[in-house]
């Protein structure tokens, strides 16, 4: 799914098939309220970033079932001719707001908030979570990836591993949220306005009668971006001096580079980078660019500069692209809120015996605090969205299961700011997606207002995420009606 694509029948059999109880049962004008928002953060880390708004929004946006659909749907011989035609005619005509993408969220905020007629928040479920959870997945994965980098630059370099086009296409585009500088995907570069980045494959060199004469080739080619892979036979007794001896022809015939250098894509990449760097720095070369690949991921680019590497851009396929070590992103999609018999929305919990899946009540917002001295954001607060706070007064929160625990900011100490932010008004999109790259630039500063703490790769420190007061007494309330009813 890249633009402008129906993808009306990208849902679960269950959505129609309620739909169409909602429909029978006369449900299709009460409106209700579902929280999409996840429970856990991925990589054992402290917080994810939010993705996939755009493609969210151009899913709704096209949201129409065609005269193929009404007749495949007939095939199935569960639905009833006046349902079908219901679904003819049918558009999403409700509200969504939503985080921002590339804004650093934690579990249990709402990360969208569909306020619509059931039978429409219904149906569009899925798709939202399919495109939310993996885009998300893969921004977050990169955040960890480019933090491990330290200021040196990622490149995403995964379109052959993912799993399939879409995949491709909008992981590379989440990757590039999630702080990457570009993409080897040309189709992600065009259709997203980020750069195109890539050297050559081994099969270049070795398509030549020797490698010096590859990379010869390839210096005439591309003088401006002379990235010479040299671990196609001995990195150190060839790759290496073959490299050296173009780029002292290029310097003989007055070729100023505006990138050059050497990719490592095999072999012991701390040890082969150091020797590396000492070769192109006796010969004159030590601006050189050392770049690695050979499956990459935030903790091993951790371990090798530890060890001393000297790499200074690293490119990351397999295991940023398929977020290997933790393949889904588990968001899951709710009903908060649901309008009774007089038009007053009432809200609505869900209970379990695992107490993280039992749900927040109502309709509800993110309030972020920071410190107004130092920027640093300090908690989230998930408030009822009537709730109102003054930054001119002490405010106090406390851990929603731990109450002990508790905070208090002082008056004028500390800033507010309101995360959710309106995309649908009465069906109609009411906003404008940033560029990717705006959105890269805004997921930086996000994370800059992370202590430092709450950015390590491991044994993070997290950020708390309360509940308002009127909140939580209202979950307490509606825990303690259902706990102990028959129902």
């Amino acid at each position: 799914m890249f633009t402008n694509q129906n993808l009306t029948l990208m849902t679960d059999l269950y959505q129609l098939t309620m739909m169409q109880g909602y429909y029978k049962y006369n449900k299709t004008e009460q409106r209700v309220v579902f929280d999409l928002f996840y429970r856990e953060n991925p990589f054992h880390a402290a917080f994810a970033i939010a993705a996939g708004l755009e493609q969210a929004i151009d899913y709704v946006r096209h949201l129409t079932f065609t005269r193929e659909d009404i007749e495949y749907l007939r095939t199935l011989n569960i639905f009833d001719d006046d349902f079908l035609a219901y679904l003819a005619e049918f558009r999403f005509t409700g509200d969504i707001d939503a985080v921002p993408e590339g804004t650093v969220v934690f579990p249990h905020e709402p990360l969208m908030r569909v306020s619509a007629p059931i039978i429409e928040a219904q149906l569009i479920e899925t798709a939202l979570l399919n495109i939310i959870n993996h885009q998300s997945l893969i921004a977050t994965k990169a955040a960890r990836v480019v933090h491990a980098a330290k200021g040196n630059p990622v490149m995403e370099f995964g379109l052959r591993r993912a799993q399939g086009p879409d995949a491709g296409v909008l992981g590379a585009r989440a990757a590039v949220i999630g702080g990457c500088i570009g993409t080897s995907n040309v189709l992600t570069a065009q259709l997203f306005d980020v750069a195109p980045k890539g050297t050559h494959s081994h099969s270049w060199v070795m398509s030549f009668d020797s490698e010096l004469e590859a990379f010869r080739a390839y210096a005439d080619l591309y003088p401006d971006m002379c990235i010479l892979l040299v671990d196609t036979y001995d990195t150190l007794r060839s790759g290496v001096p073959n490299a050296i001896r173009v780029f002292q022809e290029m310097r003989d015939k007055g070729i100023k580079s505006k990138m050059y250098g050497i990719r490592l894509d095999s072999g012991d990449l701390a040890y082969l980078s150091i020797e590396a760097y000492k070769m192109l720095e006796a010969a004159g070369f030590g601006d050189a660019v050392i770049s690695a690949s050979s499956d990459l991921d935030e903790h091993l680019i951790r371990d090798l500069r530890h060890q001393g590497a000297t790499i200074n851009l690293w490119g990351v396929g397999t295991k940023l692209i398929t977020a290997q070590d933790n393949p889904a992103f588990g968001g899951v999609y709710k009903l908060a809120a649901e309008e009774d018999k007089n038009g007053v929305m009432q809200p609505k919990i869900k209970l379990s015996n695992n107490p993280a899946k039992i749900t927040n009540p109502g309709i509800k917002k993110i309030l972020r605090i920071y410190d107004k001295a130092t920027g640093f954001m300090k908690a989230d607060l998930i408030a009822l969205d009537d709730e109102v706070y003054d930054e001119n007064k002490d405010l106090t929160i406390f851990h929603p299961i731990e109450t002990w625990k508790r905070m208090t900011f002082k008056a004028g100490t500390y800033r507010i700011r309101e995360v959710l932010t309106p995309i649908f008004r009465g069906g109609k999109c009411v906003y404008t997606s940033p560029t990717v790259n705006e959105i890269r630039d805004y997921c930086t500063a996000e994370k800059e207002t992370l202590y430092r703490e709450c950015r390590r790769l491991v044994n993070a420190q997290t950020v708390p995420v309360d509940l308002s007061q009127k909140l939580w007494d209202l979950k307490q309330e509606m825990m303690y009606h259902y706990g102990k009813s028959d129902l």
